[in-house]
């Protein structure tokens, strides 16, 4: 259950990926293929199945790594303290959209650019955190997915009910 619950999220996360790449590549009005950075906190192999779920999405869709999209990814390893270099790297690449796994890596790419679309999956609260004004009105350059769960259970209750 907790594998189709993470392919949903990333489901939903590559279909906001999706629109701002298309933002993008409307905005720009060039032939040029979309590259997309992922910054992900754990290794190649834990990360896996998100990455896996990430990818099929994008190839249900038409998207095809390194002939209509280029996908590039940066794992921490497990190491937050890397994660702002990761971030840095792929604004030198000059991605045209950033999909930050966690807090650690939307705040990074919150410190430096408000150019570069990012969509984040955090299961922090980004209006506590101060990431986004508002769920509904992120505004900025930051969108993407939260899990609030914790918030959410009361409200799961009353519809129950």
């Amino acid at each position: 259950m907790c594998a189709m619950r993470k392919a949903g999220v990333f489901s939903i996360l590559f279909v906001v990926v999706l629109l701002a790449v298309a933002v993008t590549a409307e905005a720009q009005q060039s032939p040029k293929v979309p590259r997309v950075g992922f910054v992900a906190p754990l290794s190649p192999s834990s990360e896996a199945a998100r990455i896996g779920a990430f990818n099929q999405g994008l190839r249900d869709l038409g998207y095809v790594n390194g002939k209509n999209i280029l996908l590039e990814y940066r794992y921490a390893e497990g190491k937050p303290d890397n994660i702002p270099a990761l971030v840095a790297d792929f604004f030198q690449l000059k991605v045209d959209v950033l999909v930050a796994e966690g807090l650690t890596a939307t705040r990074a790419a919150k410190k430096l650019t408000q150019l570069i679309p990012v969509v984040t999956v955090s299961s922090a609260d980004l209006v506590t955190a101060g990431i986004v004004h508002s769920l509904a009105r992120p505004g900025g350059n930051i969108t993407g997915l939260t899990r609030l769960t914790r918030d959410l259970s009361g409200k799961r209750l009353q519809l129950l009910k």
